[in-house]
């Protein structure tokens, strides 16, 4: 436990999916979440949860496509716990659809929400982490980013520029850690944000295979829990029938 236990852990879409799963398993092993999403109401009852079970959590309504909003829950963090040890840059969209479709509404909120979402986390908490000296940066990523398919151009670009925005982080800083962690099909509802329905009766019958959330959390768990010069750079987790 001692990998994780008091750590300050901001998690962004930290209402459903592997958000969720990631702030209940980092809170069992004795981590403080602090957890961010538009939905309120489920992060009132998740930190309930994690408080009745002897767990420490704090929450704050967040839109990741607004930087003054990562702003103020990393103040939250920082105010109520003295420190930010790790973000998760986890929240994320995935309205599937041919390019010929123009949804460019769509695109425009993947690149809102997977791109400039992840850079506004990077920028809110960045200044705290080098004047502790310390700090780990968890992006999520997708297998996505390693590898497009139809429908999924838009998306994966995001997902790619995530991978890119990551590793150049990590070149640039020296004390902090930086995490790039890429799921395959996962339990959750970003699939519930696809307008297309061609696209989404191909997704569904591609979500028959999925893995828990919480195997997607566990990857969080084991990479930071690692030792303090030990930085688990980029995690890749499928399901085993995953043919990509």
């Amino acid at each position: 436990m001692s990998g994780i236990k008091d750590k300050v852990v901001v998690i962004t879409g930290a209402s459903s999916g592997i958000g969720e799963a990631t702030a209940r398993i980092l809170a069992v092993h004795g981590a403080r979440v602090v957890l961010g999403a538009r939905r309120t109401e489920r992060l009132e009852t998740l930190a309930a949860l994690i408080r009745t079970a002897g767990g420490i959590a704090e929450y704050q309504a967040l839109d990741v496509t607004k930087r003054s909003q990562l702003e103020d829950i990393v103040a939250l963090a920082k105010s109520r716990f003295g420190r930010v040890d790790v973000i998760v840059n986890n929240a994320g969209v995935m309205p599937l659809s041919m390019l010929d479709q123009l949804k460019v509404d769509e695109w425009e909120r993947m690149v809102d929400v997977n791109i400039k979402g992840v850079l506004y986390g990077i920028a809110a908490v960045l200044p705290v982490m080098q004047a502790q000296g310390s700090g780990q940066i968890i992006n999520l990523a997708s297998t996505g980013g390693h590898r497009v398919s139809p429908s999924a151009a838009v998306y994966c670009a995001t997902k790619f520029a995530v991978r890119a925005i990551s590793e150049g982080l990590r070149q640039e800083v020296d004390n902090i850690r930086v995490t790039i962690i890429s799921p395959g099909v996962t339990e959750s509802e970003l699939a519930d944000s696809i307008s297309d329905p061609d696209a989404r009766l191909r997704m569904e019958a591609f979500r028959k295979i999925s893995i828990s959330a919480e195997a997607v959390a566990r990857t969080v768990l084991f990479a930071i829990e690692q030792p303090a010069d030990v930085d688990i750079n980029e995690i890749l987790v499928r399901p085993t029938a995953s043919p990509h």
